[in-house]
Parts: structure tokens; C-alpha cells; sequence
């Protein structure tokens, strides 16, 4: 507990396409629950190493699942995003837009799911490469964070290994896939509050029932 606050932990990847679905349901928690919670946001990973690449190496997988998320969740995958899929150049990795959540978290660590679903709109919805540094300037500036500034700690070992310990703190919670998210309510106490996609409601009612568990 944080200032007298559990805290709700958002685990997810900005590569992921469910976790850009669930992104509008995390944005409407935030904003509902903020006075009541604190809110971590971390990355997991999920594209590294040999996995990362072209976008053409994915282009298949992700066109087989997108309609899926957009009839499930209610979002657009946007025109431009889907040109860049049918390009297929842009690099796909996980590493510098985890990078880049974390610069962001030394600044304004309460509003890192604004920051999280901003990434994956600007992946998704406008179809930017966020494995080019210049594509994070208008993402910083929107907080009033020096675009020059973000980029130079996007590029310093300090918040690569930061990222790296996200990654790590995910598996330790074993978040197996994403989007997950729990609900701390004491050093060792984590209670999971999704796995995968849920709605807004399910959402609220499940915040509800842990509220309820450990107030009895």
C-alpha cells in the first residue's frame, strides 16, 4: 500500500494487438480509479532478440488476428497501420518503445498508462515506426517533456536496463501473456484482475470483488 493506496499494476507490450484493445478499458480505470489507486504500468517483452524484425515477418499472424480484436474490443487499427503492414519495412521489436515507457516513468510515473496507450496508438491508429527515435519527440512534447531530452535517455544504458528489470518483474509475476493486471494490496499479496481482454464492466466488478475480499 502507497500513501494509503493499493496499487493496480498494468502489465502489457506495446507490440501487442490485445493489449491495444484493452488499452481504452486501462485508460477508463485510470481515470475512474486514480484517486483511489496508484498505477504501475510495466512491459513485458514479447518482442525481443530473434523475435524482433521486419514487420513483413508478423504481417501474416497480425492480419489473421487484428479483425478479431477490432470486433472484441471495439478499436480501429487505422489505414495507416495496416499500409505499414502491407510495406512490411518497419522494425518490430519490443525494446525501444519498453525503453521509451520507462524514460517516461522518471518523469510522470502516475500517468504512464496515458503514456503506455499513446504508444500504442502511435503504433496502431498512426502507423509510426517506434523503432526510430524521432517518432517519440511529438509523444514526449504532449506531456511537456523535452522531446531532445527523452530521446537522449531513450539512448542510455541507465533505462535500457531499467526496461530489461520490467521484463524481468513481469515474469516474476508471471504474466504468462498480455494484457494482465493485479491489484497489490499488501508486500506479497497480488490479486490478477485480467487475463487477456476484459470490458469496462468486467473490470469494475472485478476491482469490486477484491476490494470486497480484503475488507472482510
Amino acid at each position: 500500500m502507497e500513501n494509503g493506496k493499493f496499487r493496480i499494476i498494468y502489465i502489457y507490450d506495446a507490440l501487442c494487438g490485445w493489449c491495444y484493445g484493452f488499452s481504452p478499458v486501462m485508460k477508463h480505470i485510470y481515470q475512474k480509479y486514480q484517486d483511489n489507486f496508484t498505477f504501475e504500468v510495466i512491459s513485458g517483452g514479447m518482442v525481443l532478440g530473434e523475435r524482433a524484425g521486419p514487420l513483413s515477418g508478423m504481417a501474416d499472424l497480425i492480419k489473421s488476428h487484428y479483425p478479431r480484436v477490432e470486433e472484441t474490443a471495439g478499436v480501429v487499427f487505422g489505414q495507416p497501420f495496416l499500409n505499414a503492414l502491407e510495406e512490411g519495412t518497419a522494425y518490430f521489436s519490443s525494446e525501444k518503445p519498453s525503453i521509451a515507457l520507462c524514460v517516461f516513468k522518471h518523469y510522470l510515473p502516475n500517468q504512464a498508462i496515458l503514456f503506455a496507450h499513446d504508444l500504442q496508438s502511435a503504433i496502431y491508429e498512426q502507423g509510426l515506426d517506434l523503432s526510430k527515435d524521432e517518432n517519440y519527440i511529438s509523444l514526449a512534447s504532449k506531456y511537456g517533456i523535452n522531446g531532445d531530452e527523452f530521446i537522449q535517455k531513450l539512448n542510455t544504458d541507465e533505462f535500457k536496463q531499467a526496461a530489461y528489470y520490467d521484463f524481468a518483474l513481469a515474469r516474476q509475476l508471471q504474466a504468462t501473456g498480455y494484457p494482465a493486471a493485479f491489484i497489490k494490496t499488501g508486500e506479497r499479496n497480488f490479486h490478477m484482475i485480467a487475463k487477456g481482454f476484459a470490458d469496462i464492466k468486467t473490470m469494475e466488478l472485478r476491482i469490486q470483488n477484491v476490494l470486497k475480499e480484503v475488507s472482510a
